[in-house]
């Protein structure tokens, strides 16, 4: 078995279809079809199941699939300790990031990352979670910083530890300003501007109960520093996580009961990095 037919198996079993990960290894995808028929033949076993709109790997498929990820990891890791053993780690690491407390710990790595390796610099874009995925997808960027709730199965990921709160961001001259903490009961009636991500939609519809149905939707958003500008000129309520303590005159106001998300770097699974990308999910995988 060639190291090559491994990662082109390894990219058809992640993606599901021959098209796309055809595209990805830059081959025809007749190329692809035959390569992996001839490693069926090689191994005397059938290694996917394929159906009109995806295959699947079959039982000896997924066997395959762990020892190939071995095979490739050892064989990697050996030639990068041999070709890096006398070189300095050097490049360009390219990142995505959402809006979020959690840049603030990730900057500091970043950071420290940089002055163990004066050679490595960063390209850093700033876009919502959704748009952080399809670049990884597409190869835009390598690594993503993203708020959750967010679909992260086709990636690898590494959960931090910060939390982002959520609340209700409003006027100061608004009557709900002069309150703690704000309840469903307070905003369910109000012209709101609300994520547009599907899957902050359904947190913050088991956060407002019933109700959420019949509310009014002022606008939807995906990056929330429009929400204060948006809150500002008096479309409605933002409904967001705090990023805006520093805005004049507005307010953030904490849900009760109390809603909590996380953030994650992610990067696509079974993906090829550089040595100084590799380098630096390392450093953060073994970070406190």
């Amino acid at each position: 078995m060639e190291l090559r037919v491994l990662r082109y198996f390894l990219t058809i079993a992640e993606e599901e279809n021959i098209t796309r990960a055809a595209d990805i290894l830059h081959v025809t995808q007749p190329t692809l079809s035959r390569q992996i028929m001839q490693l069926e033949d090689e191994l005397g076993a059938k290694l996917f199941k394929r159906s009109k709109y995806c295959i699947k790997l079959t039982e000896d498929g997924l066997f395959l699939k762990r020892r190939a990820e071995e095979i490739l990891s050892l064989a990697e890791n050996t030639a990068e300790a041999i070709s890096n053993k006398h070189k300095d780690i050097v490049g360009e690491i390219t990142i995505g990031c959402t809006e979020t407390h959690s840049m603030d710990s990730f900057a500091e790595k970043m950071s420290e990352f940089r002055k163990l390796h004066s050679g490595v610099s960063y390209r850093v874009f700033t876009t919502n979670a959704d748009g952080v995925k399809e670049n990884i997808e597409k190869g835009v960027f390598e690594l993503g910083l993203v708020t959750e709730p967010v679909d992260t199965s086709r990636f690898e990921t590494l959960h931090l530890k910060g939390k982002e709160r959520w609340g209700a961001l409003v006027r100061e001259d608004d009557p709900l300003a002069q309150k703690e903490f704000v309840y469903p009961e307070d905003v369910n009636s109000r012209n709101l501007i609300l994520p547009i991500r599907s899957e902050v939609r359904y947190i913050l519809e088991g956060w407002f109960g019933r109700s959420f149905q019949d509310m009014q939707i002022a606008a939807r958003y995906n990056l929330g520093r429009n929400v204060a500008v948006m809150v500002r000129e008096g479309l409605g309520t933002g409904i967001c996580f705090d990023l805006f303590a520093d805005y004049e005159g507005l307010r953030f106001i904490p849900m009760i009961p109390p809603l909590m998300t996380g953030s994650a770097v992610c990067w696509k699974k079974n993906q090829l990095f550089s040595t100084v990308t590799k380098s630096f999910i390392d450093y953060l995988k073994n970070a406190d």
